[in-house]
C-alpha cells in the first residue's frame, strides 16, 4: 500500500510522508464499509464512523481504518466526532454515506415517524457532519465533501415519497453548498446510486422482512453491489483537485429508471 499524494489529489500515484485522510459515515456495512476498504486500498487513512461498535471494530481489524462510534443524528456525538477526528490530523474528505429508507407507504398514509427518521439521518445528519467538518476540510487546501444520495434524489416512484423527499433535500444541500463554496479549495460531489444489492438496505426498509427485501432484486440481471459504488467514490476523490465531478448517477444496465427494471 502506498500513501496518497497530498499535492495532486491522486490516490494512486506519488507518495508523501502523510496520506490523505477521509471520514466515512455509515461505515459499518454496505456501501460505507466497501468505501472504507477501497480508500484504504488506495492508500488513504480512513476514520470509519457508525453506531455499531462490533461491526466497526471488525472492519478496522480487517482494513487498518480507525473506528469511531457515533450517531450522525446526535449533536453531542458529532461534536465528539469532530474533536477526535481533527485531533488526529488534517481531514481531506468527508463521505456522507449514513442514510437509509423506511417503508413504502403512500404519501396519503405514510408514517410521520418514518418520514421524520429518514429526514434526521439523510438530511440533517449530512448537514450536521458537513457543517462540523467543513472548517477542517477547507484548512487542508484540498478538501472534498461527498454526498451519497440516490436516484430517488433525481426522480420519484409510488411508495417512495418519504425517501424521495429526503434524498431530494440531501441533493440540494450538495448543490447549494457547491455554489456557496465556489472559489474555495473544497469540492462538492454527489454520487446517486440506483439499484444496489446490499445486505441491509432493503431489509431495513421492509422492517426485517427478508422475503420482501429479496423480491426487490428478484429476476434482475446483475444489480449493482456496494463495491461498484465504492469504486465510483474512490475515482471521484482521486481526480486531480481542480477536477470536480459535480454529480454521478449510477444504475445497473437492467435498470432504466426508478420504475422500469428488466426482470427475467
Amino acid at each position: 500500500m502506498t500513501s496518497a499524494a497530498v499535492g495532486d489529489g491522486s490516490g494512486t500515484t506519488g507518495t508523501t510522508e502523510r496520506a490523505l485522510r477521509a471520514v466515512v459515515t455509515g461505515a459499518s456495512s454496505g456501501i460505507g464499509a466497501a468505501t472504507v476498504r477501497r480508500l484504504r486500498a488506495e492508500g488513504w487513512d480512513v476514520v470509519a464512523v457508525a453506531r455499531r461498535a462490533d461491526r466497526l471494530q471488525a472492519l478496522a481489524d480487517a482494513t487498518g481504518a480507525v473506528p469511531l462510534v457515533a450517531d450522525v443524528t446526535s449533536d453531542d456525538d458529532v461534536a465528539r466526532l469532530v474533536r477526535e477526528v481533527t485531533g488526529g490530523g488534517p481531514v481531506h474528505a468527508l463521505v456522507n454515506n449514513a442514510g437509509g429508507a423506511l417503508g413504502t407507504d403512500p404519501v396519503e398514509s405514510g408514517s410521520l415517524d418514518d418520514w421524520r427518521a429518514m429526514f434526521e439521518v439523510n438530511v440533517l445528519g449530512t448537514l450536521r457532519v458537513t457543517q462540523a467538518l467543513l472548517p477542517a476540510l477547507r484548512a487542508t487546501g484540498r478538501g472534498d465533501v461527498l454526498v451519497l444520495t440516490s436516484t430517488a434524489a433525481h426522480g420519484t416512484y409510488p411508495g417512495g415519497g418519504g425517501y424521495v423527499a429526503a434524498k431530494h433535500a440531501e441533493r440540494q444541500i450538495a448543490a447549494t453548498l457547491r455554489l456557496e463554496l465556489v472559489g474555495q479549495p473544497v469540492r462538492v460531489i454527489e454520487i446517486a446510486p440506483g439499484m444496489v444489492h446490499t445486505e441491509e438496505f432493503s431489509l431495513t426498509r421492509f422492517g426485517g422482512d427478508q422475503a420482501r427485501a429479496d423480491a426487490v432484486y428478484a429476476g434482475v440481471d446483475a444489480p449493482l453491489v456496494a463495491q461498484d459504488i465504492a469504486d465510483a467514490i474512490a475515482w471521484t476523490l482521486t481526480r486531480p483537485h481542480h477536477v470536480n465531478i459535480d454529480s454521478m448517477v449510477i444504475r445497473p444496465r437492467a435498470q432504466a429508471s426508478n420504475t422500469l427494471v428488466a426482470r427475467s
